[in-house]
């Protein structure tokens, strides 16, 4: 059996999985997403250039790579279209080396409005992309689907029954502007050769890959505590985003996942609204924001910013069976005199471990042994207080800057 890896985002997403997958990728076969949309943003520096990824996986950026998106996925035509385009820009190759599942369901421009105008009046902060309603129709057994685009028939039927729905949706209940179907049905046909030169049976693919051997990593998208079920419920996204998500979203089985890395900042953030214990409101929280760059890659919203809680990623770690961590963006606590974590918590209020700070900038180093003693002791008291073993430490977004143990 190979050894395949799962890379998941162990808080509420914008761990840095992006640029972890993009690291561990360069000897691998395959890079796999399984679940969420457009709504994901992965940011990956090599060289000194950004590259913001939204769908594709992050693996893209080495050329040996193969990426495929699986059928967990929601799929906006227009975004994966412009992303490539991008990408080809930039020199990447994408022929013959992306595969789209056939059974992505399809983001339409009614969802996208549908999850506007709703969100006004649910303040769930979503990215207003139409995720959502994208998912609610999947669930449903009417959503359109990658593959539906090569039939113009059965495209035109599930056109016309989708579209019904959603103006009703539009116009009755949120006194919205209706679309009309021959437009959506037009715009869908547009894509019919791009659907051809995509769209596969990703779980047939997959199934030759592990019969050949062959190394794959899977990425995820958001994080634990966005996740439909086990999340922040309702300020959560449409998607599982945690271990169970990758078997639903690819059609591959558990056993095919033999070890599983959970990305956790040193501290923690969160976009959008939902319940958030360590917020800071304070110059703590405003340093953070500052030093880190917290802004949404996907929609460029500040992100709130907070102490590192230790209960909560306990909880992640068990429901994912992470194996090891990776803690990014140590560096950005470089400044700091005192470091908190929280260990408990007291009703509504976290229950704070404190640290000294190390005062040092770690982003020039690349061994453990160069680390401040005062850095290590964090980590360890991580590592004992959660139960999981370090194995990759962060110190700066590019690609070189991790250290692994």
């Amino acid at each position: 059996m190979s050894n395949n890896t799962l890379i998941l985002g162990l808080q509420w997403g914008d761990e840095g999985k992006g640029k972890i997958v993009d690291a561990l990728s360069e000897n691998v076969f395959a890079v796999c997403r399984f679940q969420g949309g457009h709504n994901a943003g992965h940011t990956i520096k090599v060289d000194g250039v950004q590259t913001v990824l939204h769908l594709i996986p992050s693996g893209v950026l080495h050329r040996s790579v193969k990426c495929l998106i699986g059928n967990g996925v929601v799929l906006s035509l227009e975004a994966i279209k412009k992303e490539i385009k991008g990408l080809e820009e930039f020199g990447v190759e994408i022929k013959n080396r992306l595969h789209i599942s056939e059974n992505c369901p399809l983001i339409l421009p009614s969802h996208i409005k549908i999850d506007q105008v709703r969100d006004k009046d649910e303040f769930i902060g979503t990215t207003g992309r139409g995720i959502g309603p994208a998912y609610e129709d999947k669930v449903g057994r009417r959503a359109i689907r990658f593959g539906d685009l090569k039939d113009e028939t059965l495209l035109r039927k599930k056109v016309s029954r989708l579209i019904k729905i959603h103006n009703k949706l539009l116009k009755h209940f949120y006194d919205s502007e209706p679309f009309s179907e021959d437009e959506i049905l037009n715009n869908l046909l547009s894509y019919k050769d791009f659907a051809e030169s995509f769209s596969i049976n990703t779980t047939d693919l997959l199934m030759a890959w592990a019969e050949e051997g062959k190394e794959v990593l899977f990425e995820g998208a958001q994080g634990t505590f966005l996740d439909i079920d086990h999340g922040t419920y309702p300020y959560v996204t449409s998607s599982s985003t945690t271990i169970g998500g990758v078997s639903s979203g690819l059609g591959i089985g558990p056993k095919h996942i033999n070890n599983v890395i959970g990305v956790v900042k040193a501290y923690a953030t969160r976009v959008g609204e939902g319940p958030f214990t360590t917020e800071l409101f304070d110059k703590d929280g405003d340093e953070i924001a500052k030093r880190g760059n917290e802004f949404g890659a996907t929609t460029g919203r500040p992100r709130r910013c907070g102490w590192l809680d230790l209960v909560a990623l306990k909880k992640a770690i068990f429901i994912n069976s992470v194996d090891s961590l990776c803690i990014t963006k140590a560096d950005v606590l470089d400044t700091f005199e005192n470091i908190n974590v929280c260990i408990d918590y007291d009703g509504e209020n976290p229950v704070y471990k404190s640290f000294e700070g190390w005062q040092e900038d770690t982003s020039l180093f690349s061994s453990y042994d160069e680390l401040p003693q005062k850095l290590k002791d964090y980590i360890k008291f991580i590592e004992e207080f959660v139960n999981c073993k370090v194995s990759i430490i962060s110190v700066g977004p590019s690609r070189e800057q991790s250290i692994h143990l």
